[in-house]
Formats: structure tokens, C-alpha cells, sequence
């Protein structure tokens, strides 16, 4: 069988690239998976049905709006010079979103009707890094220079996104980061068994070389001030993200060793880069680990008890045990309610659906175990069940239970935009904030959310920046 043959999507089977074997993987930092290779490239490609509505592009798959037929096909004819720029068409960083992403995309292939879909986040980091491989990836700076002078607060890939964008027309892009290296949540919060930051960091070269200034270490209200920036620069962007964490203020909550997930994740992250030592606190070596929350970030605090020795680990979950298969809710092609287990649950430790956490036991002030029951929830309301209450024993417990908005810290003091009940930033239909000339995208504005969000909101509001810089 060829990898043209106009059936592959009946007869090839999905097939993604290997990961590193769990026993290996649990004793280091290195990347789990393997980037897969042309063969396998070519095989995966030749599933794609080139469906004349494609669904996986959008609304409901790709915010981006990639070229996925587009690319598939290139791919599947060994165009990979060609595939890579349909790729950097419509996404600055392919190896985030092919890595990183979820992706919706997938679960919108018309394949997820009936059979396994197209594994095309897998091509997706497959094709960026034959390019990077061939030296394809070279900076594009500006031929001409317009004159104006943007800020762009945050360096996450909305950021990092919008920085691209607007130095590429022609914009001089100052980046502002209050933490010690550039890259946010993607240098900090993700861990690197998950994400190389080598990928991270050619990047960040690539930008510079672009023309794009970064200045780390820099705090918007204690380094710099709100007017200091408006003075200095023409527009200011505010993609900080949304790392304002949701708590859990239950009996017990001050007990020593409940943490925060970010700050857990982030401190592992400063430990490897050097930036830190080992906190105890922050280390699950030897300890009972109970994880509150299910989602991603939960998932990744997984991975990083494991690696750092820990005794157990538990996860928990308010909601229900989701089906293995999509739930009647969640219709094709959206996004399905189902049951996910992700690289980290297949290295051990347990998970449980339904329980809630009504309060946490310690001894001497330190966190000795967490209370729970099972519970149902409706309409949003939690129903706790009688007669089902347990104390699980816990030596650290981390708190993955989401975000509230944006954490404006110094920004708030120096830069009063105006936030909605969710705390997150408000702005009209062009990104622009209740501040002339600040404009805000990502988390920051929509709340927590996926990468793909982030990098095509970073985008879209590049367009209004040059559009408002143009006119004024």
C-alpha cells in the first residue's frame, strides 16, 4: 500500500509517534514522546479524507484556522518545504500547539465519527521539526521600520505571538516580563518531561533576531509604571495571562504543605533552570501525594510527583467518571465529554471521580490527610452523600482546581483597565481595553484556555495594534 492511496483512511490504522518506555521516562526530565518520523508522517497523512467542509479547521476544531488538508496533502506528496509554510500560514509556533495543544482539531475530524481521527498534532510537530532539521526556520525581520513603539506586557505565546507579528510589519516590540526568563507558562508552568524548552529558547532567538527587544526580570508597577510605558510608547499589550488561582477555602486550608499547583510546577521549573533549590515544601520526594482536580495542570503535577520520588499519588475529581465514549452532550464535532488518561496516569498512581473535599487533617500544622466525600453535581449545585465520608492520608496536597481570571498584580495599580465578574480583562471587538491604545488578548481576556487560543488571540490582536498604530 502507498501513502497515496485514496482509501488510507480505511485500511491505515492511526498510529502516533512512541513514547519512551514508562520505567525510563519516570527517572528523568527528557521529553516522554518521540517526534515521528517521514515514513510515519507520510502514512498518517494519507488518512486525511481532504473533506470538502473541513471541520477540523474550524469554528469548533482549530481557532487557528490551520491548513490541515493543506498540509496533509503536502506531507503525503513529500512537499515538506511547502507543508511547513502552510503551517507558519496561519501559526507562529507549530511545535507549541503540535506538542502542547489538546487539540480540538482532532476530535472535530470527520474520522472521530466512525473510526480513530487524524493524528494531526502529531504531524503537526512532525512537520516543524524536519524544518527546523533542514534549517528552513530563519528569521524574517522587517524591510522597513514604521516608527512606532509597542509594548507588549507578558511573554507567553499570546505574547510572544503578537511580538512576532507586529515587529514582522515593521514595529519596533518591546516584551516585559517579571520573571527571571522569558516564555511564561510555557517556561514555567509546563514541565519539561512535557515540552523541551530547547523548542522554547530557538525560538526566543528567533524573535530577537527578528528585531523584538525582551527585558526579563522587569515588573509592570514596581520596575516600571503604567504612565512610564504610555509615555514611552505608542501602544501597550497586556497578555499576562490567567494565573489568578482558584482556592479552596475549607477547614484546614492553612495547614503547611497545601500548595498551589502553578507554584508547585513552577518551582520544579526554577529547580531544573537553576533559579532555585530544592524546596522541601515543593517536593513530593517521599510523600503521600493527593492532587485536587482533574484537569491538565492536575495531569502535569502528576508526571512531576512521580519524578520526584513520591510514595503515592492520588488525583481527585469532582465530577463524575466521564464515559469512554463521547457523551450525548457533546456531540461531534465538538469538543466530547469523555474519559482521557494522559501520559502521566500511565506511569501509576490512582484516580477518583465524584469526591469532594469538605476539609484537610494535620498534626503539629502540617497537612496529615484530606476529607472527603462522594457527591454528586446538578446544575452546577454539589450534592455531598451521606455516609460516605474517608480521610485519605496526604503529606503534600495540590491544588489544580483552575483560575479566576487574570492576576494583575502591579498592572492593576498602574493601568486601571476595567475586568468583568470573572476578572477577566475587558475590550471591545478590536482587543482594545477601557485604557486608549492598551489592548489585551489571551487569558488575559478571555480566561484560562487552550495554547492554540492563546497564539491565534495574540494574532488577531497583532492586526488591530497595526490598524490602530495606522490611524492614529
Amino acid at each position: 500500500m502507498t501513502a497515496s492511496e485514496p482509501k488510507a483512511f480505511l485500511n491505515i490504522a492511526r498510529e502516533e509517534a512512541p513514547k519512551r518506555p514508562v520505567d525510563e521516562r519516570r527517572r528523568d526530565w527528557r521529553p516522554i514522546q518521540h517526534i515521528a518520523n517521514l515514513e510515519l508522517l507520510s502514512a498518517q497523512t494519507s488518512r486525511c479524507m481532504g473533506c470538502g467542509v473541513p471541520f477540523c479547521q474550524g469554528p469548533t476544531g482549530c481557532p487557528l484556522n490551520n491548513l490541515i488538508p493543506d498540509w496533509n496533502d503536502l506531507v503525503r506528496r513529500g512537499l515538506m518545504r511547502e507543508a511547513l509554510d502552510a503551517l507558519h500560514a496561519t501559526n507562529n509556533f507549530p511545535e507549541f500547539t503540535g506538542i502542547l495543544c489538546p487539540a480540538p482539531c482532532e476530535t472535530a475530524c470527520v474520522l472521530d465519527l466512525v473510526s480513530k481521527p487524524v493524528t494531526i498534532r502529531g504531524i503537526e510537530a512532525g512537520i516543524i521539526e524536519h524544518g527546523f532539521s533542514q534549517g528552513w526556520v530563519k528569521p524574517q525581520p522587517a524591510a522597513a521600520k514604521t516608527g512606532r513603539k509597542v509594548a507588549i506586557v507578558g511573554s507567553g505565546p499570546a505574547g510572544l505571538a503578537a511580538a512576532q507579528q507586529l515587529v514582522r510589519i515593521g514595529h519596533q516590540v518591546v516584551v516585559f516580563e517579571k520573571a527571571p526568563a522569558v516564555g511564561g507558562l510555557i517556561r514555567y508552568g509546563i514541565p519539561d518531561f512535557k515540552f523541551d524548552k530547547a523548542q522554547l529558547d530557538r525560538r526566543i532567538t528567533q524573535l530577537e533576531a527578528e528585531g523584538v527587544q525582551f527585558r526579563p526580570g522587569v515588573e509592570i508597577g514596581r520596575d516600571i509604571s503604567g504612565d512610564q510605558l504610555q509615555h514611552e510608547f505608542h501602544a501597550i499589550c497586556l497578555t499576562i495571562g490567567a494565573q489568578g488561582a482558584r482556592d479552596l477555602p475549607v477547614p484546614g486550608r492553612n495547614l503547611t504543605g497545601i500548595v498551589r499547583a502553578m507554584d508547585y510546577l513552577t518551582g520544579q521549573n526554577q529547580v531544573i533552570r537553576g533559579e532555585a533549590i530544592a524546596a522541601t515544601n515543593l517536593s513530593a520526594s517521599g510523600k503521600r501525594v493527593v492532587i485536587l482536580g482533574g484537569g491538565d495542570t492536575g495531569s502535569d503535577c502528576f508526571g512531576t510527583a512521580h519524578r520526584q520520588g513520591a510514595l503515592e499519588v492520588v488525583q481527585l475529581e469532582l465530577l463524575a467518571r466521564p464515559q469512554t465514549q463521547r457523551s450525548e452532550s457533546t456531540p461531534w464535532p465538538y469538543w466530547p465529554m469523555r474519559l482521557v488518561t494522559s501520559h502521566a496516569h500511565e506511569e501509576g498512581g490512582r484516580r477518583e471521580w465524584g469526591i469532594c473535599t469538605v476539609g484537610f487533617e494535620g498534626i503539629d500544622g502540617r497537612v496529615t490527610g484530606v476529607r472527603t466525600q462522594k457527591a454528586t453535581v446538578e446544575a452546577s449545585s454539589v450534592k455531598l452523600l451521606a455516609g460516605t465520608e474517608e480521610v485519605i492520608p496526604a503529606d503534600l496536597v495540590l491544588l489544580a482546581i483552575g483560575f479566576t481570571g487574570a492576576d494583575l498584580g502591579g498592572v492593576a495599580s498602574t493601568l486601571a483597565v476595567t475586568v468583568d465578574q470573572r476578572g477577566n480583562i475587558c475590550t471591545d471587538g478590536n482587543y482594545l481595553t477601557s485604557i486608549p491604545g492598551v489592548f489585551a488578548a489571551g487569558d488575559a481576556r478571555r480566561g484560562a484556555s487552550l495554547i492554540v487560543w492563546a497564539i491565534a488571540e495574540g494574532r488577531k490582536m497583532a492586526a488591530m495594534v497595526d490598524k490602530f498604530l495606522r490611524q492614529s
